[in-house]
């Protein structure tokens, strides 16, 4: 069965970041009710810090949350704003996630904060993390700040939004082909031939530039600092 994992980077009590993760997993069993929706609150869960060790080393709750991640075919993860970033719990356990784990996965961001100060850091943030490792992002995020809980609960304008972000998400997972795209930090070790040519294009490695009307050539000031090598 089709699984979609939440994740809610938060070890205080359970609040509106919760809630707003929660209603999101609901959305997609709404839109796809064969789905298996399941959520994990990081503040229940013991997770160890990332110190180069494998997951199932750690004898706690890591290997459980890795295992989800890497199994799902989707990943909403929620944080609440700390310190203009997202929670130091969740990049903690990214750390300790393996790339293949969320490699060419659709994962879909929410945050949430007190005032609409830092609206964008948690999406800016978790979103270069979520590229590093090649996962598909949703283009656009979901921010709730206190005036979208008016009587505890997501409005409706946060509930129209959180399932939007649940639907692309998921439109995203019926776009990925079954095997995983070439994304990654290892994508440098495998670039195909097309990309190493056109590296040694830009470094002007053995590409004559045309000459200038006035019979001098111009260097391009355009040059690729790092260039992939096969």
């Amino acid at each position: 069965m089709a699984t979609i994992v939440g994740i809610l980077g938060s070890v205080t009590p359970p609040g509106r970041s919760l809630k707003a993760l929660e209603f999101a997993m609901r959305a997609a069993l709404q839109h796809e009710p064969t789905l298996e929706a399941r959520t994990f609150n990081l503040a229940d869960f013991k997770i160890s810090f990332a110190d180069g060790r494998p997951p199932e080393e750690f004898g706690d709750d890591t290997t459980t949350i890795v295992s989800e991640i890497a199994l799902a075919e989707a990943v909403i993860l929620a944080s609440p704003v700390y310190r203009g970033s997202f929670s130091g719990v969740l990049k903690n356990l990214l750390d300790n996630v393996p790339v293949e784990a969320l490699r060419s996965k659709p994962c879909g961001i929410i945050a949430i904060g007190a005032t609409n100060h830092h609206y964008l850091g948690v999406d800016w943030h978790l979103r270069d993390v979520l590229a590093w490792f090649g996962a598909l992002v949703a283009p656009t995020s979901v921010y709730l700040s206190s005036e979208d809980f008016p009587s505890g609960a997501p409005s409706d304008e946060a509930c129209s939004e959180l399932s939007e972000l649940t639907m692309t998400v998921l439109r995203l997972r019926a776009a990925v082909p079954p095997t995983p795209l070439r994304l990654g930090p290892d994508l440098a070790r495998r670039t195909p031939p097309l990309e190493r040519q056109l590296c040694k294009i830009l470094n002007g490695g053995g590409v004559k530039r045309p000459r200038r009307p006035d019979g001098w050539r111009k260097k391009s000031p355009l040059r690729v600092a790092e260039c992939w090598t096969p």
